[in-house]
């Protein structure tokens, strides 16, 4: 599983209503001044795994990849503990 992105951007405050709206309730948040160093914008780049892969995104909305991550998380609350780590996996 890998986790490239979608071609496209989202700002902080649209993954935090979707997240809210996604888990049915406010999320803690703070908001604070932008931190030295960080970038105005931050999209990742698909076009390579889209060319060499046939790589395309599954999910196109923001709703729709913040719910899978929620209804991953619902049936793993103990995440991935207990489970041998990727490397050992892969054989």
């Amino acid at each position: 599983m890998a986790n490239l992105g979608s071609g496209g951007g989202f700002s902080v405050r649209e993954v935090l209503a979707a997240a809210e709206r996604v888990v049915g309730r406010p999320v803690p948040h703070t908001v604070g001044p932008r931190r030295a160093g960080d970038p105005p914008v931050l999209v990742a780049a698909i076009d390579r795994a889209r060319d060499v892969l046939g790589w395309e995104p599954r999910r196109s909305t923001l709703d729709a990849m913040i719910g899978s991550a929620w209804a991953w998380r619902q049936a793993h609350p103990r995440g991935f503990e207990g489970r041998p780590e990727p490397s050992a996996r892969q054989g």
